[in-house]
């Protein structure tokens, strides 16, 4: 349990993305993007890397995705 907080405070975190709107009616692209962050089942939540790369994604798709804490 020291090592993973050693873990985040070394590399910047983590952030808990939530998936809470469903993707039927989303473009295949913004489909590509919730499931390339392994998300797959309504309100599941899934902890990942706190980089710009990862805010990008959920920021390509504010309707689909947030961030919760």
């Amino acid at each position: 349990m020291a090592e993973q907080k050693q873990e985040q405070a070394a590399g910047g975190g983590t952030i808990r993305i939530q998936y809470y709107r469903s993707t039927i009616a989303a473009s295949n692209k913004h489909k590509q993007i919730v499931s390339s962050l392994g998300l797959r089942k309504l309100n599941q939540i899934v902890e990942r890397p706190d980089t710009a790369s990862m805010r990008g994604f959920v920021k390509k798709v504010p309707h689909l995705l947030r961030i919760v804490e």
